[in-house]
């Protein structure tokens, strides 16, 4: 099982396989043919308020972790598909904030991977 997490300005390989965006809002100056979607899974990203919390503040990472975790545990239905999808082959999660460490697609994929 392969999940790799990918900023959404990245240039689209091979490798990616299935490309989703996790995030909640589309991502500035990007368009749907840029970034060769297969789909955009607006659920399964942080509720709103929590994302608001995390507001990319590495020192809040453990708790966005913990919280987001919470979130993913209580609505299985909005991961479920990402994780038998990752089965079948590559997946690639598209994210667009900067920081590549403390993004919600890394935090997805850590969980998607404790899950199988």
């Amino acid at each position: 099982m392969t999940i790799r997490i990918k900023r959404v300005y990245e240039p689209p390989t091979a490798e990616d396989g299935r490309r989703y965006l996790v995030d909640r809002v589309w991502p500035r100056g990007a368009t749907k043919a840029m970034l060769r979607l297969d789909g955009w899974l607006k659920d399964v990203a942080p509720s709103a308020v929590l994302r608001r919390w995390f507001g990319h503040e590495p020192a809040r990472w453990p708790e966005f972790r913990r919280r987001y975790f919470a979130e993913l545990a209580r609505h299985p239905e909005t991961w479920q598909p990402l994780l038998a999808e990752a089965a079948r082959g590559s997946l690639t999660l598209l994210f667009s904030a900067r920081d590549t460490a403390h993004n919600n697609a890394a935090a997805l994929r850590d969980y998607l991977l404790s899950q199988r």
